[in-house]
């Protein structure tokens, strides 16, 4: 059965704050110039909103340049910063109120807002459709489309009904060539076309090291008295180290409807093999500052993503020819402000202008625009990471207490001290060998504000068609067992959020068993894998998690 082809002038993959971004902004630039202009978002999740994850604190620096009059076309930000307070966290029990002179002037949060991002994507969604945009969730794009002369020419999507042996069930449906003159590339953190293109291209032969965090979120309900509409906690210290090693922050939103959202975000370049992330989030709770809130409340959703971290310099290439790179796919995050959405939805933009321009011009389709660059760098986008560009860089070379006086003191200055650091060692390259480092007890979670990684995901609404090819592929099958577990305990049992990694015994030997059921699409172990023998590839569409208010 062959695939259909289907043509516009703008194909884009993604449904986040960047992919939205980027339709919208088309279409509203063809409206303003009376021009029409096709364009298709492909969408992986079941629904536009259901793969987002954040946490989030939303500035609408872009979304005031997107929608002027969202307030009035009732865009779901109506939860104003009220309280905003910073701790260290010196220990299980104790913390320190950091006063806000001393917290970089950027990171206050007065004027943003404490959202559901997945909400705001789902109304971003709307507006889209409403402005023509052919919105398309549930499939999955799997394939880059290349023409002649090597320029990408659209996307294909995942064929639907094949068993997990390869055959054709009685539900098979081939793909879909989606064909454009300029595709889009908006999968959000280590895309896996994004990935494919910086490899193909070599997009990455300029930029320093990029680095990842994984970050996780629940979602309570809480007690009535002890909610606080609009109230913003971050920690950091605890459970991380003071000096080097493994840097963790963390978050606690009061949300609306006496909800609260609350995360832990660990850097992926520990070096313990024994970490798990997971654990180190669950015993988090139980610090005295955050379960006060918590005591009394139940939890109804989870979820875990990886965070790109890398900021400016990290930056690959972001153009090649009939295609550009967006929002985190790229890497457009700022580690200073924990803040990746307005970035995001601004490189969006720009994009569409860039788009645009090509269009009107009369450009037949598959030029590299490089004009998307010139755009970055003359935006106030390019500024806000240049400021921030040695925040996630000084952490690592001098841990969170050094590495937090460096970024005051980089921010006092507006980032113009005469320094850009580096760490160009990559995050699957820390790993130590377990038998040189000290195990971890981790505390069994009590049910209450703890839990095990299987009634986590459980609140994640995961799920996949149990009878597909597994979409966590394995360079060589043998390298678990042979390479990893013997050197570094196999630390997928660990670092994936989701328990889709196991050893287990099987006629007295170990044998590595992957649940992919159970993956949330986080990506960790396409990026903290040491042998980087795991391939993280789109399973069929509406796969994955089906995350609610996240």
């Amino acid at each position: 059965m062959e695939r259909e082809s289907m043509e516009f002038d703008v194909v884009i993959v993604g449904g986040g704050p960047a992919g939205l971004a980027a339709a919208c902004k088309l279409m509203l630039l063809a409206e303003a110039a009376g021009q029409e202009v096709s364009v298709c978002l492909v969408e992986k999740g079941s629904e536009i909103g259901a793969h987002i994850l954040s946490g989030a604190v939303f500035e609408p620096r872009a979304l005031n340049e997107l929608f002027p009059d969202w307030g009035a076309q009732g865009a779901p930000l109506n939860n104003p910063v009220t309280d905003d307070e910073v701790y260290y966290l010196v220990n299980d029990t104790n913390r320190l109120k950091v006063p806000s002179f001393a917290v970089p002037k950027v990171t206050h949060n007065h004027g943003n807002h404490a959202i559901s991002l997945g909400n705001l994507c789902r109304w971003l969604g709307e507006q889209a459709e409403a402005k023509g945009v052919n919105v398309f969730p549930g499939f999955a794009a799997s394939e880059i489309l290349f023409g002649e002369n090597g320029e990408v020419v659209g996307v294909a999507t995942g064929d639907m009904g094949v068993s997990e042996s390869g055959e054709q069930k009685a539900t098979y449906a081939p793909g879909y060539e989606l064909r454009a003159k300029y595709t889009v590339f908006a999968e959000g953190c280590r895309g896996h076309l994004g990935k494919q293109l910086m490899a193909q291209f070599d997009l990455r032969k300029d930029s320093s090291t990029q680095h990842y965090g994984i970050g996780f979120k629940e979602l309570w309900d809480i007690d009535p008295d002890k909610h606080k509409a609009g109230k913003v906690v971050h920690t950091m210290g605890w459970p991380g180290k003071h000096f080097r090693g493994m840097f963790t922050g963390s978050y606690l939103y009061h949300l609306e409807n006496n909800q609260v959202s609350l995360g832990l975000i660990v850097d992926l370049s520990y070096s313990n093999p024994h970490v798990s992330p997971f654990d180190e989030f669950q015993r988090w709770k139980h610090h005295p500052l955050i379960a006060q809130t918590l005591t009394g409340g139940k939890r109804v959703s989870y979820g875990a993503r990886a965070i790109v971290k890398g900021g400016l310099t990290a930056l690959p290439k972001l153009s090649v020819p009939g295609a550009l790179l967006v929002g985190d796919d790229a890497g457009f995050l700022n580690m200073t402000k924990i803040k990746g959405s307005h970035t995001a939805m601004k490189s969006g933009m720009l994009a569409a202008e860039a788009i645009f321009e090509a269009l009107t011009d009369g450009a037949p389709g598959g030029q590299e625009l490089t004009s998307f660059k010139d755009k970055f760098e003359a935006s106030w986008l390019y500024d806000e990471l240049r400021v921030a560009r040695n925040s996630q860089q000084a952490m690592h070379k001098f841990g969170t207490l050094p590495g937090s006086a460096f970024v005051y003191l980089d921010q006092l200055t507006r980032g113009k001290l005469p320094v850009t650091l580096k760490d160009p060692t990559e995050d699957h390259a820390t790993l130590k060998p377990a038998a040189d480092c000290k195990t971890i007890d981790y505390p069994k979670p009590d049910g209450v504000l703890s839990f095990d990684k299987l009634s986590s995901v459980f609140l994640s609404n995961t799920n996949h068609e149990e009878d597909q090819p597994c979409h966590l592929q394995l360079a060589d099958p043998d390298i678990p067992i042979s390479q990893n577990l013997p050197m570094y305990d196999e630390p997928a049992q660990r670092y994936c959020p989701a328990g889709v990694y196991e050893v287990v015994e099987e006629n007295g030997a170990a044998r590595f068993q992957i649940n992919a059921q159970n993956c949330v699409h986080c990506k960790t172990c396409d990026i903290k894998d040491p042998a980087q023998n795991i391939n993280w590839v789109v399973p069929e569409g509406t796969g994955g998690p089906n995350y609610p208010n996240m």
